[in-house]
């Protein structure tokens, strides 16, 4: 067995080289028990096989158990004592875990938090001073003199900050007040908030939370605990969550924050090198009983300590093939026409995986059909049939038009299928000799990149190294109506076209071009067979981009949009003349036309149908393109496309469009060039016009500006 070099990477890059989890296992501070319970629970749910999911090197340090526990009704100082007692132990395991282990302390009440910042304070002490962000409902800042309810974890942050009952002290450095924020807070005792004011405490409430959100309101935090400390730490109680989605707390609050936006704000801790802590606290597993309130947990610790961008991207390079080189960004969420990368940041997406993903992502529908399926049947294989693929084949032959659908996976496998059946065609019906059938495409085509479709393709680097490559394929200008005429002999069996050339430059053809093709290929006997993978269902303003034209293909080939963004979902579609050339072993696919593919296409084309997004397509598409037209970019030469596949071409003297799409991405809009000339717009037909108004604006602004400074020329204000 050979080894991998190890990955090299500058320290703020660099992961966590372990995660040690100690659990609290203590109520000592609350009203009741429930959170004591939470280290067990957590355990038993899987926490350290979920991180080590996420790529975090993480283990089960240790349980920490209060030595003794105060009878019920026990007096206020015999509960500080007991309380004191545990966070001193607290701290001391803390401060012990080796130096290159990152402390994750799981609780147990919030009093638990006295002992972890007093540890990863002395865990830092010699290099510096800690900062700590307090994500919390509550305050926190009570003393057993102002409290209202009695209850200790309504103390730790006040006994932090030196201003504490004794018990709840301790020696070690002292935090400087005001290098700590509280973010998320919405009750609290008028002392509580005294006491932070007087000291210099930031506090962000969940007012600022909500007007500013909490990325921007965490980001500002940040840049507070960070600004002269050696390192700084993060303390969550979990009843800062919105209590509709997560019940499972101590104390919950109305009107909290939602568990993916916390996920998204803790995101950007993984590319700070000073972070020395994190700490969750106040579950209650009786009070979660599906498991959800566990799985998000995992999802909060996964996504404060999971690696970030750069460690990411260098494993993708490191074991990855080299056939990709993508831009510099690792995405690990979208919803809606949204993407989020791993350290928190926001994209609009404006390529939806090449057309693929339409109706957005996460769309509810789609998700409900993939998970609903997913729970009876996902896959037999052919050798049987099943329940979801006659009633799509059914949908697909109604709203197209067709008497046949072959069902496939992906593009490249519905491109190959339509291949061959026209040459099959070719030899049983039309009558051309064994082995003669020949296929026409066109220049700058692209239909996928199988030897056989290769071997069509005009692009050097698609075929260097890849022959030979099968005979019977030859090439015509795209858009020459009359070089496709002269092409055609005895022998030419079809002509493979797509409607619109996306990877070619979304390249639009002359009107009429497809209609004249196809009373062309009718005069011939010559089957029309258009790709309309990217083209099709929506994209273009009508249904199909070759309904611009009227023109009724004998194959039509679809992808791409019919899997909704979850699933390859292809299919060539014939009327019988072509598709009942196929006998029982001629072709097939063990995933073709499985039934979890199948009930997401039946509900992307309800979807469709009940929609129509073609119809806003078709106008924003125009609106978009009018735009930057108007806009006159000295580095644009050409805008082209239909309703929401748009390609500018720019000047690469002025700006080469891979720097182009690396300066949106900067800027968070996620798109790619093609040909190293044209920047691609194509985002999912579910976005709205203030969105992709705002979009224009930070493309056209993007654009100019970067014009300008390779011009060197002033900005206009």
């Amino acid at each position: 067995m050979t080894h991998s070099a190890p990955l090299h990477m500058p320290p703020h890059a660099a992961p966590h080289t372990r995660v040690s989890v100690i659990g609290v296992a203590s109520a000592l501070g609350a009203p009741t028990a429930g959170p004591d319970a939470a280290p067990a629970a957590l355990s038993a749910a899987d926490l350290i096989r979920r991180l080590d999911a996420f790529g975090i090197a993480a283990h089960w340090h240790e349980t920490i158990t209060p030595r003794r526990i105060p009878p019920a009704g026990a007096e206020m100082a015999e509960r500080l004592a007991a309380v004191g007692e545990l966070a001193h132990r607290v701290a001391d395991h803390v401060a012990a875990l080796p130096v290159d282990s990152f402390p994750l302390i799981l609780g147990g009440d919030h009093a638990t938090a006295i002992g972890t910042w007093r540890g990863v304070a002395r865990r830092v002490a010699a290099r510096g001073s800690l900062g700590l962000i307090w994500i919390d409902a509550h305050l926190d800042s009570h003393t057993e003199h102002s409290t209202h309810s009695g209850n200790i974890h309504g103390m730790p942050l006040a006994a932090l900050l030196g201003e504490g009952a004794g018990p709840l002290t301790m020696e070690g450095p002292a935090f400087d007040p005001a290098k700590v924020c509280v973010i998320g807070a919405r009750a609290w005792e008028t002392e509580e908030l005294e006491r932070l004011q007087r000291l210099g405490v930031k506090v962000f409430d969940i007012l600022s939370v909500r007007s500013r959100g909490l990325t921007a309101v965490f980001a500002d935090a940040l840049a507070i605990v960070q600004a002269g400390t050696a390192a700084f730490g993060v303390t969550i109680d979990l009843d800062v969550l919105e209590p509709t989605a997560f019940p499972a707390v101590l104390c919950p609050e109305e009107l909290g924050i939602a568990p993916s936006e916390l996920c998204d704000a803790l995101r950007s801790l993984r590319s700070c090198g000073d972070f020395a802590g994190l700490e969750i606290v106040e579950y209650v597993p009786s009070l979660d009983p599906s498991g959800q309130g566990a799985t998000w947990i995992a999802e909060f610790a996964a996504a404060a300590l999971g690696p970030g961008s750069y460690l990411l991207r260098a494993k993708e390079r490191q074991f990855g093939a080299h056939n990709y080189s993508p831009l510099p960004v690792v995405f690990h969420r979208g919803e809606g026409v949204w993407l989020w990368d791993v350290e928190g940041r926001r994209y609009l997406d404006m390529m939806s995986a090449y057309s693929a993903v339409s109706f957005g992502h996460a769309n509810p529908r789609l998700l409900r059909a993939l998970i609903d399926q997913a729970q009876r049947l996902s896959l037999t294989s052919r050798a049987y049939s099943n329940d979801r693929l006659p009633l799509l084949l059914e949908r697909l032959s109604g709203i197209f038009g067709y008497e046949r659908v072959l069902p496939v996976n992906t593009g490249l496998e519905a491109v190959e299928t339509a291949l061959k059946a026209a040459r099959k065609w070719a030899y049983t019906v039309k009558g051309v000799a064994p082995g003669c059938a020949e296929i026409i495409a066109c220049e700058g085509n692209f239909h996928g990149r199988s030897i056989t479709i290769v071997g069509m393709s005009s692009e050097p680097q698609y075929r260097e190294g890849f022959g030979p490559f099968p005979p019977g394929f030859k090439r015509v200008p795209y858009g020459d109506s009359a070089a496709l005429e002269a092409a055609i002999t005895s022998d030419t069996a079809a002509f493979l076209v797509e409607a619109i050339q996306g990877e070619g430059g979304i390249i639009v053809p002359p009107q009429g071009y497809l209609a004249r093709c196809a009373e062309i290929c009718k005069r011939h006997d010559v089957l029309l067979i258009v790709d309309e993978i990217q083209t099709g269902l929506g994209r273009t303003g009508r249904l199909l981009a070759s309904d611009h034209e009227g023109v009724h293909p004998d194959g039509l080939i679809l992808g791409k949009a019919l899997g909704g963004g979850l699933l390859p979902v292809s299919a060539f579609l014939a009327d019988g003349r072509v598709m009942d050339v196929f006998q029982p072993g001629d072709h097939g696919s063990t995933f073709g036309g499985n039934p979890l593919g199948a009930a997401v296409a039946l509900e992307v084309l309800d979807l469709l149908q009940e929609t129509r997004p073609w119809e806003n397509a078709a106008r924003q598409g125009e609106h978009l393109m009018k735009r930057f037209v108007e806009k006159r970019l000295p580095c644009v030469r050409d805008v082209r496309g239909r309703g929401l596949l748009i390609g500018v071409e720019l000047d690469p003297a002025i700006l080469p469009a891979p720097q182009a799409a690396e300066l949106l991405l900067a800027h968070g809009i996620a798109t790619k060039d093609t040909h190293h000339t044209v920047i691609r717009f194509a985002p999912p037909l579910v976005i709205d016009d203030a969105t992709l108004d705002h979009a224009a604006d930070i493309i056209i602004e993007t654009l100019a500006s970067a014009t300008a400074v390779r011009r060197h020329e002033p900005l206009q204000a």
